[in-house]
């Protein structure tokens, strides 16, 4: 993944040489917010916002599952890149089934979008980036902070006042959002892109105790706070459902497959077979990213056939 100086685009990868070979995730640059009464210069309007998301991602698949759970896929629409993602990043080439191109301005390359808001910004060229038409700029590529956004900006406008994010369950949330971010979301990364045994070592240990952590709170409660949904739910899910067919080979997580968990395979499942939440889901675009893009990790660029899952079994859960 290359990046901007000051406008101009650098193809290079994650620089490990001064943390001992650990990966370190950039700071998200644009973090602006949309309200629904308008205290900020982006309020909540009905087709104003655009939202450009990779099908791979993890963290734009986040931004995906709240667009669909809050009913907002007639107000804000969405572009997807391809799923290589080499040396000019992620482009806007539609020659794979599920890749849009740029329906908004046509531009080739997703940073593109970025020099639109900034043509001097310096930083890499990530997704997703929420995208206000009206003022011709990014609002936020954080996808932390535009799930929260979804979760109740534009509840007025939609009439679906679904909470996953409720003021009493804040600062229970917060910690838990933030040892699975760690150890797991951004954890699967800190062992995949390792590039010295103790980097990789430091990451796969927390990584396993979280999901055996998981396991057995999954045990007792139907999802991770209890027996409601939350956005703790929907942060994790990306990550499990992308487990066996990448991160369990090509990141080396191969302790355990989510498989081998008895509680979180089912919980997966559940949560896929949730109402619309199956067609967020691009397996073809997850797996060929991953594999296709990382040549430092795959430099042959094979393509694995990858288990058969059921993410239609019955999942048992709730019942």
């Amino acid at each position: 993944m290359g990046q901007l100086v000051d406008g101009v685009w650098h193809d290079a990868w994650y620089d490990t040489t001064k943390s001992g070979g650990a990966f370190q995730r950039s700071t998200a640059k644009f973090r602006n917010w949309i309200t629904a009464d308008g205290s900020t210069e982006f309020q909540a309007e009905s087709g104003r916002y655009h939202l450009y998301v990779s099908l791979a991602c993890p963290w734009a698949h986040r931004t995906l599952i709240f667009r669909q759970l809050k009913d907002l896929t007639a107000h804000i629409s969405v572009d997807a890149v391809h799923p290589d993602m080499l040396s000019d990043g992620w482009t806007f080439e539609s020659d794979w089934a599920g890749a849009t191109g740029d329906r908004l301005f046509g531009l080739p390359l997703a940073r593109d979008i970025y020099l639109r808001a900034d043509p001097k910004i310096s930083g890499r060229v990530t997704v997703p980036i929420l995208w206000d038409k009206h003022r011709e700029t990014i609002v936020s590529n954080e996808s932390s902070e535009i799930i929260r956004m979804f979760n109740s900006a534009f509840d007025r406008l939609t009439g679906n006042n679904t909470d996953f994010c409720p003021q009493e369950l804040h600062k229970a949330i917060e910690p838990i959002n933030q040892r699975i971010y760690d150890t797991l979301n951004n954890g699967v990364y800190r062992c995949g892109f390792a590039t010295s045994q103790a980097a990789y070592d430091a990451a796969v240990g927390p990584l396993f105790d979280t999901l055996d952590w998981l396991e057995q709170r999954l045990s007792r409660k139907r999802y991770v706070m209890g027996e409601r949904l939350t956005e703790v739910d929907w942060r994790l899910f990306p990550t499990l459902i992308r487990f066996d067919s990448v991160y369990h080979l090509h990141f080396k997580c191969n302790r355990k497959r989510i498989m081998d968990y008895p509680n979180l395979w089912a919980y997966t499942r559940e949560l896929y077979q949730y109402e619309s939440i199956a067609e967020t889901v691009n397996m073809d675009h997850i797996v060929r990213h991953y594999h296709y893009s990382h040549d430092t990790i795959n430099p042959n660029r094979i393509i694995p056939i990858n288990p058969d899952l059921d993410w239609y079994a019955p999942h048992g859960r709730g019942d």
